[in-house]
C-alpha cells in the first residue's frame, strides 16, 4: 500500500474520531455537564485531520505540476 492510500485511511479514522468527539460534546451539552476537557476532546483529531486533509486536497495539483514538469 502506498503512502497516499496510508494517508487517506488515516483521514478516514481521524474523521471518525472527530465525529464521535462531537456527539460526545452535543450528549455533554445536552447533560449540563460543565466538563471542559469534553469540548477540548474534539481538537485532539481536528488538528492531524486538517493536515491530511490539506495534503489530499492538494494532492491532484501536485501531482499535475509533476507532469507537465516531464
Amino acid at each position: 500500500m502506498n503512502s497516499n492510500m496510508w494517508i487517506r485511511q488515516i483521514h478516514r479514522w481521524l474523521s471518525i474520531a472527530f465525529t464521535l468527539a462531537v456527539i460526545a460534546n452535543i450528549v455533554a451539552l445536552t447533560m449540563q455537564v460543565q466538563a471542559t476537557w469534553i469540548g477540548l476532546m474534539a481538537f485532539v483529531p481536528l488538528i492531524p485531520l486538517l493536515a491530511t486533509g490539506l495534503y489530499l486536497f492538494a494532492l491532484p495539483y501536485l501531482g499535475r505540476r509533476s507532469e507537465a514538469q516531464s
